[in-house]
């Protein structure tokens, strides 16, 4: 998707090279990592249900580029969930990565998950269960429907929140239950120990040893972002460490043009 052709927009490597070439940012290397899963996607952190993508990143991705290239620092940077693993593998290994852009990322699990249970609820009861529904999915035609981005959402982040190899639903925990709806504050609370509006309160002293701390997102996020990007940059000012923060009107979708502003600023701050 980063460098394919778009033609309202910029491809990465089009990006890069003109950020180079224009002197806004020295030379970098960015290997782009493809870790897309059957639950839709990734969260960049350990799990049973869909595979140990923390240790796959820093003990198989990295090695094997600095087997290739010199490298003196490494960066990490991406959007949505791709912000999400940013900031969390930030938190969890500063001894890996000495910088983070945390563009649009998953925070504060009450506002941006929880209004999707009920749609997928639903949904499992139709199709017989998460797995059942799961199936379904990946035979339909058209996998881009609005109405199926809930759903297919909620069994994504339960895999990585909750993953439980003894569920016979996904190897999956749910913080509801499947035929009563009923709330698992058990399994929720579960959710929010990966937080990253809760995690900052465990590894704040582990933010203060990065060289650069980036969080942005936009004003009209529909996925209500904005909300959790806020309460990052309030605990980070509480806690007084240092941060780039900006808020810009846009939404979540197409801000590819964010990245002139974070990647020059990963570049920097590695060098």
């Amino acid at each position: 998707m980063l460098l394919g052709v778009d033609p309202l927009g910029e491809d990465l490597k089009s990006r890069l090279d003109r950020l180079i070439r224009s002197g806004k940012m020295g030379p970098i290397i960015v290997p782009l990592v493809d870790c897309f899963t059957k639950v839709g996607g990734n969260q960049y952190i350990n799990s049973t249900a869909t595979g140990r993508y923390d240790d796959y990143l820093r003990r198989e991705i990295v090695p094997f580029v600095e087997s290739k290239y010199r490298v003196s620092r490494r960066g990490i940077w991406g959007k949505s969930s791709g912000g999400y693993g940013s900031i969390v593998q930030a938190m969890l290994h500063p001894e890996t990565w000495s910088a983070f852009a945390d563009h649009s990322g998953d925070a504060l699990f009450e506002f941006c998950y929880v209004m999707d249970f009920p749609k997928a609820l639903a949904a499992f009861r139709e199709h017989g269960g998460p797995a059942a529904w799961l199936r379904w999915y990946w035979r339909q035609p058209n996998r881009r429907k609005e109405e199926m981005y809930p759903v297919l959402n909620t069994v994504g982040m339960a895999a990585h929140y909750s993953p439980n190899p003894k569920s016979p639903e996904l190897g999956t925990d749910f913080p509801f239950d499947l035929k009563t709806g009923e709330w698992r504050s058990e399994v929720w609370a579960r959710w929010r120990r990966w937080d990253p509006v809760n995690m900052i309160d465990r590894f704040a002293p582990r933010l203060r040893r990065l060289r650069l701390v980036y969080i942005d997102c936009g004003t009209k996020d529909q996925f209500n972002l904005i909300w959790g990007a806020r309460v990052l940059h309030q605990k980070l000012q509480d806690r007084r460490i240092k941060h780039v923060y900006e808020e810009f009107d846009d939404t979540h979708s197409d801000i590819d043009f964010r990245y002139d502003v974070s990647l020059p600023l990963i570049a920097k701050a590695l060098t």
